[in-house]
């Protein structure tokens, strides 16, 4: 295999079904690299993927400058790109808060926004009729005391079709798929010193030979090789609701409404369903585990989706906190049956920063993972980026951001408000 990058190079991508990996395949088919194979155990959208789902929040990030970058990058795709613009609604964000913290955080957020020359993207809006001017159907009993942003530019995203709307693009241009036992990552293939990456072996025996492998896996990305606990996989909990025609028309063009200590929903799909979800730190699940490189056993969180698990559960309290949500943003539905509960698994790294780099430990190795729960949004740009990394271009803050970094932090807290608790040591949780 040749070290230096051809159009012509043999290019891997394992978990190129989900979000980073179609994302990465996009933009290199897009340059002109023509020997692209995707693995995946499941066909684009991946049932795997945190991706594969009804919707997702779109709106700019301001953590740091690689993120505000990002984040406009991105904004400018959905809007401009026809691969992403159908699947972008603009209804604006209302993100509020009743709780003294809260209302800090959120006049910090403004600040910030401010600071980074966005100020005219949000309204402070310091009343509960001020609230109600954006989202008139919230009830005023229920959010007496608070305050909030609106964000106009921001909405939702058709996560599902928009990775399809990738996965359809990617077929014209020739990419190859394996799906199945075929696209099981079962380890890498090394070289003969054990110090370079030739490929991947498939849980079926197929051996593919590449130039450059890209491991971008999410939540499956830990167990798959060890990534010396820089993440930790975790998942959240979601329910939909089913309204009439004439419900669905009345919340129609509703803006994404968030409460950090609620959680949020979105306006309903055209088929009149609503995505309700909760907030809180996430839900482990740890067992001993022995990714490749891993020199023993060793405890990983290791997720289970409902695409391999169908009949699993969520915890009881997850059933009152959805339940809650719906009552505070709802109350006209609180009776009505919730219906695909599920849960959603992403990978924290300790500072939320992506992780994506090569492995230091295998040459022409690359991981892009570490999604930390706010990647979706990036699904039309992050790609470019990886790309550049395989071509030696990525800018420096790029690399210093997404750098390689055990021992940097708890991934299992991250930057969220408290370590996550795991599935084991919570009543409900029905997984047979």
């Amino acid at each position: 295999m040749s070290s230096t990058l051809t159009l012509e190079s043999p290019l891997l991508i394992v978990g190129g079904g989900g979000t980073i990996g179609s994302s990465t395949a996009l933009h290199l088919a897009r340059k002109g690299y023509h020997n692209i194979r995707v693995l995946d155990v499941y066909p684009i959208p991946s049932a795997q993927s945190a991706g594969n789902d009804l919707n997702k929040i779109m709106g700019i990030s301001l953590r740091n400058p690689v993120d505000k970058q990002l984040s406009l990058e991105a904004e400018d795709m959905w809007t401009n790109d026809p691969t992403f613009a159908p699947y972008y609604h603009k209804t604006g964000q209302l993100e509020c808060s009743g709780s003294r913290t809260g209302i800090e955080n959120l006049r910090t957020t403004l600040e910030d926004l401010r600071n980074a020359g966005l100020g005219d993207t949000a309204e402070w809006l310091d009343n509960e009729d001020e609230i109600l001017r954006y989202a008139p159907k919230l009830s005023r009993d229920q959010i007496k005391g608070w305050k909030g942003l609106f964000f106009e530019r921001s909405g939702w995203l058709a996560a599902a079709k928009a990775i399809d709307s990738v996965g359809k693009e990617l077929v014209r241009h020739g990419v190859q798929f394996s799906f199945g036992d075929s696209g099981t990552f079962e380890s890498l293939i090394l070289s003969d010193d054990g110090k370079t990456c030739l490929g991947v072996l498939a849980k079926d025996g197929t051996r593919y030979m590449a130039d450059r492998v890209v491991l971008a896996s999410g939540a499956w990305s830990p167990t798959l090789v060890d990534l010396e606990d820089q993440c930790c996989s975790k998942c959240w909990v979601l329910a939909h609701i089913q309204l009439t025609p004439e419900e669905a028309k009345e919340y129609a063009g509703c803006p994404v409404v968030y409460n950090e200590d609620i959680g949020f929903f979105f306006e309903p799909n055209e088929h009149g369903v609503i995505k309700v979800c909760d907030e809180f730190p996430g839900f482990t699940h740890y067992k001993m585990h022995q990714p490749f490189g891993a020199s023993e056993p060793k405890k990983v969180s290791v997720p289970r989706s409902h695409a391999q698990h169908p009949t699993d559960t969520y915890p009881d309290v997850s059933e009152i906190t959805i339940k809650k949500a719906i009552a505070t943003y709802l109350p006209r539905f609180k009776e009505r049956e919730l219906f695909n509960r599920a849960m959603c698994w992403c990978t924290d790294t300790p500072d939320a920063n992506l992780l994506i780099c090569e492995d230091p430990r295998w040459k022409n190795f690359f991981l892009a993972t570490g999604d930390s729960g706010h990647s979706f949004k990036l699904l039309p740009i992050i790609g470019k980026h990886i790309v550049e990394l395989l071509e030696g271009t990525v800018q420096r803050d790029m690399l210093e951001a997404w750098r390689w970094r055990p021992g940097s932090g708890d991934a299992r807290k991250s930057r969220r408000a408290a370590p996550a608790k795991d599935l084991a040591d919570l009543p409900g949780w029905k997984h047979d």
